[in-house]
């Protein structure tokens, strides 16, 4: 009888298996109720195969949200380097604000257990924020060259954007109790798209 020896799966394939394994019971059970038992378990490895990929639980905990982040606004960034106007700016806030429940587990991960962790904290800002800024930025100042925008700082022009998104996400996963209606969430999107381009005060009549 001819036999097949098994192949476990790429190192790759195990170390997203834990990851993903890990941001569901991070977003579930908070990073202080989970064990490195429990996301074994659930990423159907051994706890040896756990640590041969991270030193620790707190490394998977900042590989999860760092990840999270990049992928949550390198999205963002990709949209609003293809758009066709620098004026669609509102329409890209409104269509990535409105799927950021698909991103639920990450934000919450995210904003909830940085708070905690100031290493965590660190690694976003370093690695995450610092770098998509710079890359907003850019195209903000493109958009002032062409007089599209006001003259002003492109970098604090960037930072108000990336964090006005990072409130509707954390607004989103905290503030809005889960079965919010679309209409509500397009309402809050659209207000913070209208507050970036527009501001608050009231236009001086002519």
């Amino acid at each position: 009888m001819r036999t097949f020896n098994h192949l476990s799966p790429p190192e790759s394939v195990t170390r997203n298996r834990i990851l993903k394994s890990a941001l569901r019971l991070f977003a579930q059970q908070g990073y202080d109720g989970t064990t490195t038992r429990d996301l074994a378990e659930a990423a159907e490895v051994a706890e040896g195969t756990l640590f041969r990929h991270f030193p620790n639980k707190k490394a998977i905990l900042i590989e999860v949200a760092s990840q999270g982040w990049v992928e949550l606004l390198t999205d963002l960034l990709t949209e609003l380097s293809g758009m066709g106007s620098y004026k669609a700016v509102a329409q890209v806030m409104r269509r990535r604000m409105l799927h950021l429940h698909q991103n639920a587990d990450v934000l919450k991960v995210c904003f909830m257990e940085a708070q905690f962790h100031a290493d965590l904290r660190d690694r976003i800002q370093s690695e995450v924020i610092t770098k998509m800024t710079d890359v907003a930025e850019a195209f903000f100042q493109t958009a002032m060259d062409q007089g599209i925008y006001r003259p002003m700082n492109p970098k604090i022009v960037a930072q108000v954007f990336l964090g006005m998104f990072a409130v509707a996400g954390f607004s989103q996963s905290t503030i809005m109790p889960p079965g919010t209606a679309i209409t509500e969430m397009q309402e809050m999107a659209e207000g913070l798209a209208d507050i970036f381009l527009n501001g608050v005060l009231a236009k001086d009549p002519d």
